[in-house]
């Protein structure tokens, strides 16, 4: 008898999508059912390639009764709206990273779905990744002792990758706060047990032409009494997978050139830029994505590692190095063959066996409470003491220092 297949429709075919697709198609517990997006050179190979519908509208594929739950993968600026509307539907969701871009819009989605009687869940996010979890779980199972102090690093070249003029604007949604704080800030939460409970941070926005925050730090206080640093760089100078092999943020060897990304913009005009970015989207004319591969080693969000009473973890493409009190040894991760499958699986757990999802709505909406409070300190020059955060679902608290 064949698995049960989850219906799922999407909202929005364009990065986000085109990265999820290889877990999206292989996945034995989800079918794609329904899309919609507002440009028909998706919306066509979309239907062609899934023998499905696609709509111009995402209020149309929430109309459409076959559809049990949604990936709403639109512009930031629209998750708040289009979760409400899906669960007004009465459909489930799985909604892209930044859950929304105020903690209101969050509370409003974590409303809604309650109101409705739907599972949310928040992702991608890399706190997905196989290493994250499998350190976390070292640290759950008290093998390690407690967390202590967690470093989080990554310098990038985000902010030289071709954008859309709003994801150049923070109040849109633009800037490495929007984009890039919530992996590391889930990473970090999930490490440390998931309770911040203050922070203090600086940003920086220094090139007039890209004018959004390209770099930030942040010093996060946990209610335990661990505290973590959190580094971000998207200027496109160093680039900290250096640190990781060269291998890429998506578990690949790295081929490109140094200072690649920001030949490609040189001399181009806004209007240019725009057009490169819709023709690397679904549907374009220089849409590719990622391949399935047997010997893929995992993704990765830079260098991570938590310290604890008896070791220091860092978790790696290839699973995660233990360094203990008399030894250094790597606890090694099978191959990724699909590496965002865990979001899928987390999602089908949710409605096929109301399991509670570790990133359900209240922690996707504790991980933007620490994002907007790294822009408010950063703005302020204050320290933000946090009221939103959650622990993680399924684990006990352990004392605190």
């Amino acid at each position: 008898m064949s698995e049960r297949q989850l219906q799922l429709g999407v909202a929005g075919l364009g990065r986000a999508f085109q990265f999820m697709l290889p877990a999206l198609r292989s996945h034995p517990r989800v079918r794609l059912a329904g899309a919609a997006d507002p440009r028909p050179e998706a919306r066509a190979r979309f239907s062609a390639e899934f023998a499905a519908p696609a709509y111009e509208s995402v209020d149309e594929l929430c109309r459409d009764d076959a559809i049990e739950a949604i990936y709403i993968a639109t512009p930031h600026q629209f998750h708040a709206q289009h979760a409400q509307l899906a669960a007004q539907a009465g459909k489930h969701m799985l909604v892209e990273k930044p859950m929304a871009l105020s903690l209101a819009d969050c509370a409003a989605m974590v409303e809604a779905a309650g109101r409705a009687g739907v599972r949310l869940v928040i992702g991608h996010s890399h706190s997905f990744d196989e290493p994250i979890r499998r350190a976390r779980a070292i640290i759950a199972r008290g093998e390690v002792g407690a967390v202590r102090m967690i470093t989080a690093l990554n310098f990038t070249d985000f902010l030289y990758r071709p954008r859309r003029p709003e994801e150049l604007v923070t109040a849109e949604g633009g800037g490495v706060i929007f984009n890039q704080a919530p992996h590391q800030v889930d990473i970090v939460r999930l490490l440390g047990g998931g309770r911040v409970r203050s922070l203090r941070a600086a940003a920086g926005a220094w090139d007039r032409g890209r004018p959004t925050e390209g770099a930030y730090g942040a010093f996060l206080s946990f209610e335990d009494g661990a505290f973590a640093s959190l580094t971000y760089n998207g200027f496109a100078h160093f680039d900290s997978d250096e640190w990781c092999g060269n291998i890429g943020e998506d578990g690949a060897a790295k081929s490109e050139a140094y200072g690649t990304a920001r030949r490609l913009l040189a001399g181009i005009s806004r209007d240019d830029e725009s057009e490169m970015k819709h023709a690397r989207n679904y549907g374009g004319p220089r849409a590719a994505a990622p391949a399935a591969r047997q010997d893929r080693l995992h993704p990765h969000f830079g260098v991570v590692i938590a310290s604890c009473e008896r070791a220091d973890l860092r978790p790696l493409p290839q699973g995660v190095m233990i360094y203990g009190d008399d030894a250094a040894r790597l606890d090694p991760s099978p191959p990724a063959l699909q590496p965002r499958g865990a979001v899928l699986d987390e999602l089908c757990d949710a409605v096929f066996a109301a399991r509670e999802p570790l990133h359900g709505g209240a922690w996707g909406l504790a991980t933007m409470e620490v994002c907007l409070a790294i822009l408010q300190s950063a703005r302020e020059g204050s320290e933000i003491v946090l009221r939103h955060q959650t622990g993680i679902a399924g684990e006990t608290p352990r004392g605190g220092a």
